[in-house]
């Protein structure tokens, strides 16, 4: 079983509808038990930093993360459950402390480079570490769909398993270990994103 956590500002629907149309077992998760015996978990997310984080502590599901990252499952992050892996996050005078499992903090993009913020659209994938499990059969260059308007800056760079370029490079999707995670939307991506949806299920099995 696939726990997709629930805590009630994800994009859930999209996730569950692609996941599902994969043929993966998928179950919605808000408490902490499921997580205790899912095979992998997939955090999405859209909206604010701090609204997740405080959402998952309402639920009791910050630790349970934690913990499950800590198992050596396969972990997915998409978006702001990306961004939620990190210590911290610039977004809003933010005060809530990130799932902190990544060092580094979520920036905003940089003003006065003619970027429409928040990005929002279709971009481009450098692929920086092509073996990752994640981007099997996902060409270099491959586009993929955005809406954000702030990223992760990793410290250590050797996690960094895609760039995008708007504005400034950015680290667009991460691998460590068991934990994976992506700035773009995989369940919007078309073609591209089920095939990583794809191999995220593939890992699960």
């Amino acid at each position: 079983m696939i726990a997709l956590i629930d805590y009630g500002a994800g994009n859930l629907r999209s996730v569950h509808k692609a996941l599902k149309y994969l043929g993966a077992d998928v179950q919605l998760v808000r408490e902490p038990a499921p997580l205790r015996t899912a095979r992998a978990a997939v955090l999405p997310g859209v909206g604010a930093f701090d609204d997740c984080l405080n959402a998952l502590q309402r639920q009791a599901l910050f630790e349970a993360c934690r913990a499950f990252l800590a198992s050596g499952r396969p972990f997915l992050g998409i978006c702001v459950g990306y961004q939620a892996l990190f210590e911290g996050s610039a977004e809003f005078n933010s005060c809530a402390a990130g799932l902190g499992v990544l060092a580094g903090r979520v920036v905003r993009f940089p003003e006065g480079r003619g970027l429409k913020i928040p990005q929002i659209g279709w971009n481009q994938l450098e692929l920086v570490r092509p073996d990752c499990p994640l981007f099997r059969g996902v060409a270099d260059g491959s586009h993929v769909y955005f809406v954000h308007s702030f990223y992760p800056q990793p410290v250590d760079e050797a996690i960094v398993a895609t760039r995008t370029t708007y504005g400034v490079p950015f680290a667009s999707a991460i691998w460590r270990d068991n934990v994976y995670a992506t700035q773009f939307h995989p369940e919007k991506s078309q073609d591209v994103g089920l095939q990583i949806l794809r191999n995220f299920v593939e890992l699960a099995a």
